[in-house]
């Protein structure tokens, strides 16, 4: 569970970069690496589902939230 943890963080980065560059430049990431089409609906499908499965399961994941939000 943890590597799937992992996964799903990085795909969260890499479309809130995303949209960091869409609001920022109008421009889609995947478009100007030139990942187009299918490619970009995989990935988009990809980032949607780790939100789902960070949001169902990052309570129990994550230290911060475990523990109260209280610091070590």
């Amino acid at each position: 569970m943890k590597g799937i943890h992992a996964i799903a963080f990085i795909l969260l980065v890499i479309g809130g970069l995303n949209w960091l560059i869409v609001a920022i430049w109008s421009k889609d990431l995947l478009m100007l690496l030139g990942l187009g089409g299918g490619v970009a609906t995989v990935v988009y499908w990809l980032v949607g589902l780790s939100a789902l499965y960070e949001l169902f399961t990052h309570k129990k994941c994550c230290k911060a939230c475990v523990s109260g939000g209280q610091s070590m």
